[in-house]
This record gives structure tokens, sequence and C-alpha cells, in this order.
């Protein structure tokens, strides 16, 4: 497998990153422990979680994946076939919020001891706090790099505006800059990140892991139907979101690209994510080893110009 530079780092990541937020949630202890070690079998070494994960479930208060993963990393001796990315600035409730220099640091200390690290390998704000000065966050961030706390930081939904200005700080102030940007992007959410981000990534070399690369499932082709939609814990979500004319659309023409290239739907909204300039690791998840093989097989999968206009055509916004 070919692992790709994220951004300036010295860090090399598989084609896909393994969305780790469903780790202690959908995904048991046990069933976490097989993913994470069929992940590795398969060629891919790149995991993203959160500090956050998953204080939205019924008891849990956060911390949660990030103890599962911790749990794998103590048992199994393969840490170092592993690339580990967590993140900072969720509401952890209590007033843990934001990426005040004071908050970082008492976010990263109970993020190592979670996942039983010396060292996390991406460490990224999860999203923006303008109440923070920027110059303030990132000497922070600097001072974790500087300590081996972490490796390299990374930003999650920031505006083109802001990361722009994250990177002009980093370079002002001689201090480690955002080598990842962690937006939402897919075949349906294409136009936040199209607009101005992709073509700044790209010029600044910043390696872009969007999220929700399958909508939260709608992509798959699971949920055609307020009844379909339902059954999921995100029902409510993909309804008012997704189904509508262009979702639909959008989920016939997968149908077609699938049937043409002998794949899933799943597979083919992977691999058109893949295939966009600028896009280092697209993050999926799985609850299962052979929904994971399902994922396997997407960055395997290379679509065919035909495919590829086809799902432009359909995603458009008309």
């Amino acid at each position: 497998m070919e692992y790709r530079p994220l951004g300036r780092s010295e860090l090399q990541v598989s084609p896909l990153c393994f969305g780790g937020n469903v780790f202690g949630w959908t995904a048991d202890e046990r069933t976490s422990f097989s993913l994470l070690d069929a992940w590795i079998d398969a060629g891919f070494n790149f995991v993203d979680t959160a500090d956050v994960y998953s204080r939205w479930a019924p008891g849990h208060s956060g911390g949660e994946s990030e103890t599962v993963i911790g749990r794998w990393v103590r048992q199994g001796g393969r840490r170092s076939k592993l690339v580990i990315a967590t993140k900072v600035g969720n509401d952890m409730g209590e007033g843990r919020i934001g990426l005040k220099p004071e908050r970082i640091r008492e976010a990263v200390e109970a993020s190592l001891r979670r996942l039983h690290l010396e060292c996390i390998d991406l460490y990224q704000a999860h999203r923006d706090d303008e109440s923070t000065p920027l110059d303030a966050t990132l000497e922070a961030f600097g001072r974790l790099v500087d300590e081996g706390k972490v490796r390299a930081i990374g930003a999650s939904n920031y505006s083109a505006s802001r990361l722009q200005q994250a990177l002009e700080t980093s370079a002002r102030l001689g201090l480690p800059r955002y080598e990842s940007l962690q937006p939402l992007y897919n075949l349906y959410d294409r136009f936040e990140f199209e607009e101005e981000l992709q073509a700044l990534c790209r010029r600044e070399h910043v390696g872009v892991i969007n999220y929700y690369a399958l909508a939260a499932g709608f992509l798959t082709g699971k949920y055609r139907s307020a009844e379909d939609a339902s059954k999921s814990a995100r029902g409510p979500t993909v309804v008012q979101k997704y189904l509508n004319a262009r979702g639909q659309r959008i989920v016939r023409a997968l149908d077609e690209a699938a049937e043409r290239c002998n794949a899933t739907p799943a597979q083919v909204a992977i691999a058109w994510v893949t295939a966009q300039p600028g896009i280092t690791s697209p993050i999926a998840s799985a609850t299962s080893v052979a929904q994971l093989q399902d994922l396997v097989k997407a960055a395997e999968l290379r679509l065919d110009e035909a495919s590829l206009a086809l799902l432009n055509e359909a995603s458009a916004a008309h």
C-alpha cells in the first residue's frame, strides 16, 4: 500500500483513515480490538479519534474511544504500526471547552493517559476558538511538540480565512503549523470545502482528512426513505439533510456507477472522495470486520472518467 505524506510533517498515512468515534459506542471493546487488528492486517495505519468521543451517548462522559484505543495499545504490542490522531476543543462539560493554553495542556495529559501513549502522532484543534488568540493556541501546541508529547498538529472545522491566518501566524512566530485539516466533505457536502479550502490546502500543502465520507451512512444507499432512516440512530439527521431530490439523485448515480464498477455504493462514494484533488485520507468507520473489508475494497477502487463525470453531475448544486 502506498502511504501519503500528511502535510509537510514526517507522518506517512494510509489512503483511508478509520474513524474511531465508534469505539466504545456502537462497537464494544472486543469488537473494537478486532477492528484495529484487522485494519493493520489490511495494510492501513491511520486512526482518528477525539477526547469528546462518545460524550453524546447515554451514560458516557467523553474519553470512551480513547480509552478503548489505549487498552488495545497496552495489550497489543502493535503501537508502532499505527498513526494515532486525536482532538481537543469540543465541550467536555464543566467548562472544559476551547483552545486556551491551559485547556490544551489539561486535555493532552488526559488524552495521553487514556491512550497509554507518551506521544500523540497528530493532535488537532477540534474546532476554531475565536475567543482565544491564534498565537496563544499555536504557542501551546508548539510547547507540546517541543516536549515530545505531540509529533504534529492539525485543525478541524476551520474556515479558509481562519486556517490562512493560523498558517501565517505559525510562519511569523516560527511555530509548528497545522499540517492537516479535517473538514466535512463527501459527494453531498461538497461546496464549503471546494469553494476556498481545497485550493488553500493544495497551495499550502496541508493534508486533508475529511470526515463523514459516507454522509452519516446515507451514501451507502441503505437510507432511501424516511422509514429506512428511522431505523438509524442518525435517522432524523439523514431525513432532514439528505433525503431530498438532490440526495436521491446522488444515490441513483452511485447505484449506476457501482454496477458499472462491480462495487458497492459505499465503495464508490469513498473512491470518489479519494480521487478529488488535495484529499489525503478520508475518514470512514465500520462496526464489524465485514464492514471494514468493504472499506478496504473502497481504498483499492479506481473510478473511470465516465463514473466520475456521472457522480459530479448528480451531485452538482442544481
